[in-house]
């Protein structure tokens, strides 16, 4: 394969998951080479076509356990939620360079090297999983993440909103409190994944930030006004709940107008 949407589709479509970060790496190692394409050689295919392994059963957010960080269950429970995140997230980011064509070559090299950093991720937590002798499928996972993807299938600005400004960005709110709570646990294995999946999100969320503007430019519109018209429109719930991470945010490339929004 020479063509970053033959990887895309192959990515998407199959679901042996150690071939699905292989392809990751590859592709991406190629496109850094300058030896993959990304020009469009073939049609978009529906989002229906997308292909999930049959592992882990997925359930709805209402009947997935609680759980705590205050025992080895509740620990092991939470990095395999998180891993489950982060797998989504790879199909994710192939998804957004997929779907959407017609932008400049920077945008498919931006999403495909967001692919790759969340292939990492899952590979980092997938071995912290082995370590406590569990591995991704074994327990249950939240059955609607790739909802953001299907929704916006056919509305790049929504997919913008809803995917790195919205889940992602949820990231940033977080994650410093979880990890300042493995800290004080003296878990630095823990800490030192966390605080690597944290500082490339920061990223992630960036570029959803500069290519939801980009975008928003090329159509004639206010990106602070189609932002809020956008998570009101697909948002359940009306608009995420907080505390903000106004710091994190804010270097993410959210505007302040954008934070006193959520916040109010």
């Amino acid at each position: 394969m020479r063509n970053i949407f033959e990887f895309a589709e192959a990515c998407l479509h199959r679901t042996n998951i150690d071939e699905k970060l292989m392809l990751t790496h590859e592709a991406w190692q190629l496109l850094q080479a300058g030896r993959l394409s990304v020009s469009p050689d073939r049609p978009v295919l529906p989002i229906a076509n997308v292909k999930f392994p049959e592992r882990p059963r997925l359930l709805a957010p209402r009947n997935m356990p609680q759980r705590k960080l205050t025992n080895a269950d509740g620990i092991m429970a939470f990095f395999h939620a998180i891993a489950h995140v982060e797998f989504v997230a790879i199909y994710l980011a192939w998804d957004m360079l997929y779907r959407f064509r017609g932008l400049p070559e920077q945008f498919y090299q931006d999403w495909l090297r967001v692919a790759d950093e969340e292939a990492q991720h899952f590979a980092l937590i997938r071995a912290h999983l082995r370590g406590m002798c569990i591995d991704y499928g074994d327990l249950p996972a939240h059955s609607g993440l790739w909802e953001h993807a299907t929704d916006t299938a056919d509305n790049l600005l929504a997919r913008l909103a809803m995917v790195p400004r919205c889940m992602e960005a949820r990231g940033l709110d977080v994650t410093p409190a979880i990890i300042e709570k493995f800290n004080k646990m003296g878990d630095d294995n823990s800490v030192a994944i966390l605080t690597r999946i944290l500082t490339d999100e920061v990223g992630h969320v960036r570029l959803g930030s500069y290519w939801f503007k980009f975008v928003c430019r090329q159509q004639g519109l206010e990106p602070e006004t189609k932002y809020r018209e956008l998570i009101g429109q697909y948002y359940k719930g009306g608009k995420p709940k907080g505390p903000f991470n106004r710091e994190m945010r804010i270097i993410a490339g959210f505007s302040n107008a954008e934070l006193d929004w959520l916040e109010n």
